[in-house]
């Protein structure tokens, strides 16, 4: 089956209703329901009536979402789509017939607040419960993230990177009633994903003197699909002694206008000299591989 969402307004918050159409009669596939849903949310915020603050639960189903568990960051590059398991306990009235090939629960991700959020993100199926009592189950499905996404209107921007939120989404079809919930989910970071580069010179080099050390540290951009310079960003230059297997900090140096990195220090032992990124909201933490030196 394929779930099409469509959302609209109700109070002034968020409500859900559902067209659900057989596989074999729709026109397109899994990403094409992740963007109807995404699209109808943003389409929602843009109408101007979303202006009250949404409850945490809006509708007529007697189900409510928690247990929310999704990974704490998820790194987004600019060529491969990323897929992330989502885990959450649906709680539901004794009526509700979760087993029923007519009821489906949706979990996604959202950026911006619930009333006015600017995109989204689902899976391409809804998600599968497994019952442990007459009103519990344990659910787990599938958040998909696609840098390259062909609509328009629902591709990542850069402007998105850092938290979104989690929200919960069930439908039956047999009652003709829905809930969607959009608080209290929890939150995850979507972030740009990010490259360093190290080389230490000259190599070999005699004891005492002089290397140099450079590198970059640049991130995805999401809306050229290339990767450039992180600026301004806080780096520690580390080493790790030949035999060891901890590197220690010797100093911390500053991306350039560009991402460049560039320092000096004194050769004093063989040993991997690398870069190290401790990450921020909009981009995970990196480190280089380590640039091995001969000391003579």
């Amino acid at each position: 089956m394929r779930l099409r969402a469509t959302v609209a307004a109700v109070s002034g918050a968020l409500a859900l209703s559902a067209l659900v159409v057989p596989a074999a009669q729709a026109a397109d596939g899994g990403s094409a329901h992740r963007t109807d849903l995404a699209k109808v949310l943003v389409q929602h915020a843009a109408s101007g009536r979303a202006g009250v603050a949404a409850a945490p639960a809006e509708g007529d189903l007697d189900v409510t979402f928690s247990n929310f568990k999704i990974a704490k960051a998820i790194k987004v590059g600019t060529t491969n789509q990323v897929s992330v398991k989502v885990r959450y306990t649906l709680t539901h009235g004794a009526d509700v017939k979760i087993d029923s090939d007519n009821f489906f629960s949706v979990p996604l991700i959202y950026h911006g607040s619930s009333t006015t959020p600017d995109n989204a993100a689902g899976g391409d199926e809804p998600g599968i419960c497994v019952a442990t009592s007459a009103t519990t189950a344990d659910c787990k499905g599938t958040i998909v993230l696609n840098p390259r996404e062909t609509d328009r209107d629902m591709r990542l921007r850069n402007t998105q990177a850092g938290t979104w939120h989690g929200a919960g989404i069930a439908i039956d079809m047999d009652s003709e009633k829905e809930i969607v919930q959009v608080d209290g989910l929890g939150t995850t970071l979507v972030q740009r994903n990010s490259t360093l580069t190290v080389n230490a010179a000259p190599e070999p080099v005699k004891k005492g003197k002089t290397l140099t050390v450079t590198g970059k540290l640049s991130r995805a951009n999401w809306e050229d699909h290339k990767y450039h310079g992180y600026t301004g960003q806080s780096v520690k230059l580390q080493f790790r002694k030949k035999g060891s297997s901890a590197y220690t900090t010797l100093k911390t140096v500053k991306s350039d206008s560009t991402g460049a990195l560039k320092t000096t220090v004194k050769a004093t032992a063989d040993g991997y000299y690398r870069f190290s990124f401790a990450g921020t909201t909009t981009t995970p933490a990196v480190s280089a591989a380590g640039d091995f030196v001969d000391v003579k």
